[in-house]
């Protein structure tokens, strides 16, 4: 029996009215162009969460306490006609983009904590749209293989390959672990703001300059292939090259101390069935960041 809840938690933590904070499913992967399956990655998230720990060593803290709500997914057909039909009319990225948007939204007016699990970049067009309506002097902090800049993709403005062009007309971004992109990218970038992952290897004197660049008030968007392929393969497009376990907990440590994180989302797990440590990776990272924001001295 697969698990439809974050986490292995008493019954009570996980009640919405007792949860501080709220995990969004969103099993989408419409626009990914090439290895595909990010829809599944919400399922094999909440599946690996049930082998975590709930007591986390570096905060001393057990963050499951604040309440951790798991949401319905997002798009989730509430019928078999409405499943037929998603299936053979699949819903396009510019109203998945406005669904999220509404689900998001509804949870910060709720004052709830909002995580958003993905599926393809695209789910975190809403989730940032969400924030940037709230605040007004928010950044966005963005770690990724990808600078995902393009103004549009394959004919879309809501593609993958679009989320920080969304973004840049919102807020302030700030990209880090960045190794691929397009030369028509260029013009979009601000180089100032932008942190290459060959730069970052090895080389912890980026974190402070990152941090540095950030409003007080932020949104995290991470793309599992930030991480490198060697403990991260379950992308849609992974690239060598990229950031390692601690360095990327050590940046994120730093973040949720100097800075106040609004919400955050986790996106292009493409589950393997034959390898599971990817997706304990995610689950793990979605609990390191709660800890961090709500039980970090």
């Amino acid at each position: 029996m697969s698990h439809t809840t974050f986490g292995d938690f008493p019954p009570k933590y996980q009640k919405k009215e007792n949860s501080k904070i709220v995990i969004i499913p969103v099993p989408y992967d419409r626009t990914s162009t090439w290895i595909k399956g990010a829809d599944k990655g919400p399922a094999a998230i909440l599946e690996a969460s049930h082998a975590l720990e709930n007591y986390d060593i570096e905060t001393n803290s057990e963050a499951y306490r604040q309440g951790i709500f798991t949401d319905s997914p997002v798009l989730q057909p509430s019928s078999l006609e409405e499943k037929v039909r998603q299936k053979l009319h699949p819903i396009p990225p510019s109203e998945m983009v406005k669904l999220v948007k509404r689900r998001v939204k509804m949870n910060i007016k709720g004052c709830k904590f909002p995580v958003v699990i993905g599926g393809e970049h695209s789910v975190s067009i809403g989730a940032i749209q969400a924030h940037a309506a709230y605040c007004s002097d928010m950044s966005v902090l963005q770690l990724d293989a990808h600078s995902d800049l393009r103004d549009s993709y394959h004919g879309s403005k809501y593609n993958h390959a679009c989320v920080m062009a969304r973004a840049q007309e919102l807020c302030t971004i700030v990209q880090a672990g960045i190794r691929s992109m397009d030369v028509s990218e260029l013009q979009q970038m601000d180089v100032s703001k932008v942190f290459f992952a060959e730069d970052m290897h090895n080389n912890e004197k980026y974190i402070p300059k990152i941090v540095n660049k950030l409003s007080e008030k932020v949104y995290l968007t991470i793309d599992l292939d930030v991480f490198d392929p060697s403990i991260m393969p379950s992308t849609g497009t992974p690239e060598p090259g990229g950031l390692e376990w601690y360095y990327v907990l050590e940046l994120m440590r730093n973040v949720f101390r100097e800075r106040n994180v609004v919400g955050f989302d986790i996106v292009e797990l493409c589950p393997n069935k034959n390898n599971k440590a990817p997706d304990f990776l995610a689950a793990k990272l979605i609990y390191k960041l709660l800890s961090y924001k709500f039980c970090l001295k």
